[in-house]
């Protein structure tokens, strides 16, 4: 009758067990957005888990000394419990008596140790994780209570543990860190698209609009070397030109050169002027004031300042004064939704792949717009902006077509976190514009390894 009762004794322990493990796991893996959200309509099960949550380490430890109890005392009730249980078939089985009670302690013991495993720490664990908040909201009044009343020993153990931690030259927290970073977000878009949770479009637009904020001004603009401009002293009938042979409809003007930036023209103005006066007047008379920002102006108030003002185009300067290029609202947008295909637009005139695997990438385009184009990760660095730069900064000189410069890539990783093998990008210059890269042609691959003579 006693073994019995022990063995009852050791269901409840394993069921408490479970409990704990439950609200550890549920704890730790709980959105905390949901949480906050049900404890607002009144949930009481969801306030008193922002209750265990804003003491979370103090909860853990409980839930890790309540396992640690729970199995210790499942050890030393179960197994007697079922060793005793088991010596009766064991002997009227006809197993020698010498052998009974070794038998009956490791049947006890394997039989304890498969209960506890399975439904105190397996199942309230994968529970918790498949089901964290509902988890999280039936355990609560149990784990708190319990915390509550070893508190003591609690606070003592966590007290020498933070101790050992600082020592170690880190600050114990108390809470886990809600918030994310880009990086962790953006990485977080990435792997919900992989697994199906997220659109892939979805993804990628919350990416693009994670990154808007850190980029500048300069990185986005069409520099000077391929803008389209106009003469302040021109007819008004070369800004109609202008606009059927380029396509645009907004063009910076000038003076002599296009450092001398003195306004800024719309197709519109010069089309309001009559036709048989469009050879008289001048592009200056038509012109407005130019809205010039720096190269390092972040998007989000170049998109704010091109709005309020209405034209669409700003003048980007460099630091000491000179003008860099131009950056219209249209290359802002561009950088959240992607490239944006109109009627003069020119589709895969940045980037084409050819049937040899090999992409024809603009030396203008910046790593990122590569990678979005040709999905190869270009290295990023402060010494240079664009695939130009980056063939010219391993180069070491200017650049002459032909030359090849290879660069290791990123590491990356497969969706179950195992790294990839290790690749490298081929870059070779297809075509100069002067003496600046007009093409480049790109080839990534794995990394050869020497073969190594036995």
């Amino acid at each position: 009758m006693t073994e019995v009762l022990y063995l009852a004794l050791s269901l409840l322990l394993v069921a408490a067990c479970g409990g704990f493990v439950a609200a550890e796991f549920a704890f730790v893996t709980v959105d905390r957005a949901s949480v906050d959200r049900a404890a607002e309509s009144g949930d009481r099960g969801a306030q008193g888990v922002q209750s265990a949550l804003r003491a979370l380490s103090t909860q853990l430890s409980g839930a890790q000394v309540g396992i640690t109890v729970t199995n210790l005392a499942i050890g030393f009730l179960a197994e007697p419990a079922i060793a005793q249980l088991v010596d009766g078939p064991l002997e009227a089985a006809g197993l020698p008596a010498s052998w009974v009670r070794p038998v009956s302690i490791g049947l006890g013991l394997a039989l304890a140790t498969v209960l506890t495993m399975l439904f105190g720490e397996l199942v309230p664990k994968n529970l918790a994780i498949a089901k964290p908040l509902a988890t999280a909201k039936a355990t609560q009044a149990f784990q708190r209570g319990f915390t509550a009343s070893v508190a003591i020993p609690i606070r003592a153990l966590n007290g020498s543990a933070n101790a050992i931690v600082r020592r170690l030259g880190i600050e114990p927290q108390e809470e886990l860190r809600s918030a994310r970073n880009a990086d962790e977000l953006a990485s977080l878009a990435r792997r919900s698209a992989s697994q199906g949770t997220l659109d892939a479009g979805t993804a990628v637009l919350m990416e693009r609009s994670i990154s808007f904020a850190d980029r500048m001004a300069g990185e986005i603009m069409t520099p000077r070397v391929r803008m389209d401009s106009v003469r302040a002293s021109a007819p008004v009938v070369e800004v109609v030109e202008a606009a059927r042979r380029t396509g645009h409809s907004r063009f910076p003007v000038v003076l002599e050169s296009d450092d001398d930036v003195v306004g800024a023209v719309h197709v519109k103005n010069a089309v309001a002027v009559p036709a048989v006066r469009r050879h008289e007047v001048t592009v200056g008379e038509v012109m407005v004031d130019p809205t010039v920002v720096p190269e390092s102006l972040r998007l989000d108030p170049l998109l704010t300042l091109l709005r309020e003002e209405g034209f669409q185009m700003a003048v980007v300067v460099d630091e000491y004064g000179g003008t860099a290029g131009v950056v219209t609202l249209e290359d802002v947008v561009e950088e959240i939704v992607g490239d944006i295909a109109d009627e003069h637009d020119r589709l895969g005139s940045l980037a084409r792949r050819r049937r040899d695997g090999t992409v024809s990438v603009s030396g203008m385009l910046r790593p990122d717009e590569v990678q979005s184009a040709t999905g190869i990760e270009l290295p990023e660095h402060d010494d240079y902006d664009t695939v130009a730069g980056l063939v010219m900064q391993r180069l070491g000189r200017m650049a002459e077509v032909g030359d090849v410069v290879v660069v290791p890539l990123p590491p990356h990783a497969d969706d179950d976190g195992e790294p990839l093998p290790p690749c490298e990008a081929e870059l070779r210059v297809e075509r100069l514009d002067g003496l600046r890269i007009d093409r480049v042609a790109l080839v990534a691959r794995e990394v050869q390894r020497p073969e190594v003579d036995r």
